[in-house]
């Protein structure tokens, strides 16, 4: 069963600069109204495999794990990993959003933080900031997101200690929440770095910090079950400004157990073709229907970057955001 799911892991060197090579005309247009490839749960490549059970599993997961570790584990690493590329390289594939999970351990004295994913990963935060810093200063045309989220473990002191670091590590690159995120206002002031940050108390006193961006997920096993989801969330409406279509499938209990050589990759892999044809009918912009950013799992899986980016082709074309209703009926 193995050979028909196998799909090429590369990476598109054409895209790490794809903002930069867009039209004129797309330049004025604010972040939210285009069309963004984005990743979801963007640290998992890195999940120790040693690690503790994070904090906010439930106490079931932890007892098994801790009973019958050797079975328990690797089922844990399977269906917990999403991503296989690095955070530079999904940054060179053209991702411009990063969904970034962030934990401090259970009992560690230290400050240290971490991402999580039922997991802990092997990587501090600290040390992926300070990458992404790099990649960005070769790419000065380049914007990008980063999702701040689900705190599992984070004390109001490890906030502060958290927005300490992001301040110090891309100082003016911080794009101020009330500037309208266009191309050409970031590219004039040099902000390269939207931080939204999933803690109102925190946001409302750093300016620097952008709300908790809406994060369409599904919780579906089905594909066809997760892309009537994402049509009836059109349905009702984008919000104002950022947001994520989450293609992600996401198991439970029940599919884990149907599915006893599973994992989440290949789970994700035989959703892709039909998940393909779904990207390429979206369009983005203001209007009701339309798109923003579209996260999924494994990112080099697939053209789903290059989909994605493409998009942005059909702002401003006469049929622009008139996929109303075609969603779920043609898939």
């Amino acid at each position: 069963m193995e050979g028909p799911l196998q799909t090429s892991i590369h990476v598109c060197r054409e895209n790490d600069q794809w903002m930069s090579r867009l039209p004129e005309k797309l330049w004025d247009i604010p972040l939210y109204n285009l069309a963004l490839p984005g990743s979801h749960d963007t640290m998992t490549y890195c999940l120790d495999e040693t690690s503790a059970v994070s904090g906010n599993e439930s106490k079931l997961v932890k007892f098994l794990n801790k009973c019958i570790p050797c079975i328990v584990h690797p089922i844990i690493m399977k269906w917990s990993t999403t991503q296989e590329l690095t955070v530079t390289e999904q940054l060179e594939a053209g991702v411009r959003y990063l969904d970034f999970r962030i934990a401090h351990k259970a009992n560690d004295p230290s400050m240290n933080l971490y991402f999580v994913h039922m997991v802990y990963t092997t990587v501090t935060v600290q040390d992926i900031l300070w990458e992404v810093l790099r990649w960005l200063e070769t790419h000065p045309q380049e914007v990008v997101i980063l999702a701040c989220r689900n705190f599992d473990g984070l004390t109001r002191k490890l906030h502060c200690h958290l927005i300490a670091y992001i301040k110090e590590i891309f100082q003016c690159k911080l794009c101020p929440r009330n500037v309208v995120p266009t191309l050409r206002t970031m590219w004039q002031h040099g902000h390269q770095v939207i931080v939204s940050y999933e803690e109102d108390v925190e946001v409302e006193e750093h300016c620097e910090l952008w709300p908790a961006i809406p994060y369409w997920w599904g919780n579906k096993t089905a594909t066809r079950a997760l892309i009537q989801y994402l049509e009836r969330m059109k349905r009702m409406g984008r919000p104002e400004k950022f947001f994520v279509a989450g293609i992600n499938l996401t198991e439970n209990l029940r599919y884990i157990l149907v599915h006893p050589f599973g994992s989440l990759k290949k789970m994700t892999l035989q959703s892709l073709p039909c998940l393909k044809i779904w990207i390429k009918q979206q369009y983005p912009g203001p209007k009701k229907e339309c798109i923003n950013i579209i996260a999924g799992d494994f990112i080099g899986s697939d053209d789903f970057v290059n989909d994605v980016i493409e998009l942005n082709t059909k702002i401003n074309s006469p049929l622009h955001c008139q996929s109303k209703g075609a969603g779920t009926k043609s898939i």
